[in-house]
């Protein structure tokens, strides 16, 4: 049998025209996995109110379910409210918890979405209505018992809200790998952060990488959650940094190897990518699935598809 990925973008988010979010990703990096035909790609179901609130305030669940929220927070969110962005999000969070019961599972997991990290237990913020990774996390220690967990995020824009909701818990490890000068402009304290100048390019970025990756699995996690935001590619609008398509190829397999090599189970979900022509940004993103398969499932994806 095929490993799994989830998708959601058969709920889509309704946005004015012009908007600078790249919705259109989803379905594209979708179909350009489909004609890999290396994954058997599923839709996500819908989370339960109950599971998303173990990391967020009933309070803001509902308001967000009602279409009631103060508008400045769904400012901040950068979405219009609708019933079906309501829809989207749900998808979304549902496809990193099925993801994670994969990787529970099988040593591998992946949504093809997610990763939204910017949303704190009471408000969401930068495109991210509810923390999926958080609630993942959650949801497995109170039905599985999974005690630690990593979250190696590696998207240009630190994970503020995901570092906020754990701060406090000694059995979560969060790194973040980061912009200096990019958004969120006030960053929190992840258990590890690593904060890089505008401008940085492979050497540099892979350089940090391997000077922390051993310190996440010295945390001896039971499983990874790899939050795999491709802005950082060189060129991206919002990325700042100077990545190559070959440095984030390169980024992935330093993390997906050490999982494997240490048999940690390890959740991959999307994150931030803004380049332009869109393509750059599903090429990127579909890397990430292509390296994990050769990496973990010893397929030869890559060669085929260069």
């Amino acid at each position: 049998m095929r490993p799994r990925l989830f998708y959601c973008d058969h709920y889509p988010i309704p946005l004015p025209a012009g908007h600078k979010f790249p919705a259109a990703k989803y379905r594209l990096l979708r179909e350009t996995l489909g004609r890999d035909n290396v994954f058997e790609l599923e839709p996500a179901e819908f989370a339960r109110a109950e599971v998303i609130e173990l990391a967020h305030d009933p309070a803001y669940v509902a308001g967000f379910f009602n279409g009631t929220l103060d508008p400045a927070i769904m400012r901040r969110i950068g979405f219009p409210w609708s019933p079906a962005l309501v829809e989207r999000s749900l998808a979304s969070l549902g496809g990193t918890l099925a993801a994670s019961e994969d990787a529970l599972r099988t040593g591998f997991g992946g949504n093809l979405a997610g990763g939204t990290h910017h949303a704190f237990r009471s408000e969401g913020a930068g495109f991210c209505v509810f923390n999926d990774i958080a609630a993942a996390i959650l949801a497995l220690r109170r039905a599985h018992g999974v005690r630690r967990a990593a979250v190696v995020d590696l998207d240009v824009h630190q994970g503020d809200g995901t570092a906020a909701i754990f701060r406090e818990d000694p059995d979560v490890l969060t790194l973040s790998i980061h912009g200096r000068n990019n958004f969120p402009f006030r960053k929190q304290r992840s258990r590890m952060d690593i904060d890089l100048p505008d401008g940085a390019g492979d050497p540099e970025y892979l350089a940090a990488l391997e000077s922390v990756l051993p310190q996440v699995f010295e945390f001896a996690p039971e499983i990874v959650f790899y939050q795999a935001g491709v802005d950082g590619l060189a060129g991206d609008r919002l990325g700042r940094l100077a990545l190559s398509v070959e440095g984030l190829k390169q980024r992935d397999r330093l993390v997906l190897e050490m999982c494997g090599s240490r048999d940690v189970p390890v959740v991959i979900t999307l994150g931030g990518g803004y380049a332009e022509p869109i393509e750059r940004t599903v090429e990127a993103h579909a890397n990430t699935f292509r390296v994990a398969a050769e990496v973990l499932l010893n397929l030869d994806v890559l060669e085929a598809v260069e």
